[in-house]
């Protein structure tokens, strides 16, 4: 019986590997090649992508180097870890040529957005410049000394079923955003929807997104043809989208969508540089994909749930039963699964109820959850 449950998922894996190359494979992506360490790729006039390493499943992160008049403008930054110093070291040497940095843009405050970020404004002199909510989240995690924010969200997957033993090794990791961040100054140059910023003769407009991180900016060129994407759209994965436990009753799937959909304004041929994979042409149809591709997780919970559930019961249903995942992509997946089950919920197809035993379950509405 277990060889034909292994089966099964490996089969269901394999088909949902071959839709996602399938899905990508659709996309237009125009550049032959990565940028090699140290070094960049010129992807539009004036505009440089270059990639810093990440200890991670996800080992990569791109970044990209705007011409600013006699310097250059950086958006995101990569950890503060110290290969990621001496590659931008390395940078500032050859591809920057000494020229000065006018300033750092960050997307949002994930750690391998704005990890090196104030090291980097610290280094170079150069003024941040990020959405007031990001930069307020990036102070807060820096100033949480205790990991009391970690500690909550791994005492708030073990209410939704995750393992005892997973959830002590959330608690005994603490504050792990600061091992990978400098902290951002104190002062910065807020970006707000809408808001129009000029760099090296070009106007960028500033476009704000929810869902995935609460004020994230995207920027966008109409002369360039360009939009600098961050997390938002990105091609072959789907960003992740988190239901933290200080917003329990929040709905981050339905921002998510509801932001990717507000894209659909730009050309479809834009140039979407993504903070990870590769730039690509076909805006209009990775937002259909990504759009789908929810929906389908949407409709595979509502089969899946002919009895109450847990959120970690979930996650087998969104990520396969045969998946091994570490203790970082285990917290991402509980996050993931709570989003998709908050949403069903505030659509009125699923209840929420707390057991006997301190679990949250989720059931159709009219089962009974004892």
């Amino acid at each position: 019986m277990n060889e034909a449950i292994d089966v099964k998922t490996e089969n269901a894996r394999q088909l949902a590997a071959a839709l996602r190359q399938a899905e990508f494979e659709a996309l237009d992506t125009p550049f032959d090649g990565l940028p090699a360490p140290g070094e960049t790729i010129e992807v539009a006039s004036g505009v440089h992508w270059l990639r810093m390493p990440l200890p991670a499943a996800l080992d990569h992160i791109n970044l990209w180097l705007i011409e600013d008049g006699e310097g250059w403008a950086i958006v995101d930054s990569g950890f503060a870890l110290d290969d990621t110093k001496a590659l931008w070291r390395q940078l500032f040497k050859g591809v920057m040529a000494g020229r000065p940095v006018t300033r750092v843009i960050v997307t949002h405050f994930h750690p391998d957005h704005v990890g090196a970020a104030g090291w980097l404004c610290g280094e170079r002199g150069a003024r941040l410049w990020i959405s007031r909510t990001e930069w307020l989240m990036h102070k807060m995690l820096m100033f949480d000394d205790e990991g009391e924010n970690s500690a909550f969200q791994a005492e708030f997957y073990r209410a939704n079923g995750l393992a005892d033993a997973d959830a002590d090794t959330m608690l005994a990791r603490g504050n792990g955003y600061r091992t990978v961040s400098s902290e951002a100054p104190h002062d910065f140059h807020r970006l707000a929807e809408g808001d129009l910023v000029e760099i090296g003769g070009n106007e960028w407009r500033i476009m704000v997104s929810t869902g995935h991180a609460p004020e994230h900016v995207s920027l966008y060129c109409e002369a360039l043809g360009v939009l600098i994407a961050g997390d938002q759209i990105l091609p072959r994965i789907s960003p992740n989208v988190t239901l933290a436990g200080s917003q329990p009753e929040a709905n981050p799937l339905l921002d998510f969508l509801a932001s990717i959909e507000r894209f659909r304004s730009l050309p479809e041929d834009t140039l979407v540089l993504p903070s990870h994979v590769v730039p690509y042409r076909g805006l209009h149809t990775r937002i259909d994909q990504l759009a789908r591709h929810h929906r389908e997780r949407l409709d595979e919970i509502l089969t899946a749930l002919v009895r109450p559930m847990t959120a970690a019961e979930i996650v087998p249903v969104l990520f396969g039963s045969g998946r091994a995942f570490d203790i970082y992509q285990k917290g991402f997946a509980m996050g993931e699964a709570l989003a998709h089950l908050a949403y069903l919920e505030k659509q009125g197809k699923l209840t929420r109820e707390t057991g006997a035993d301190g679990l949250v379950r989720y059931a159709p509405p009219g089962t009974t959850q004892d």
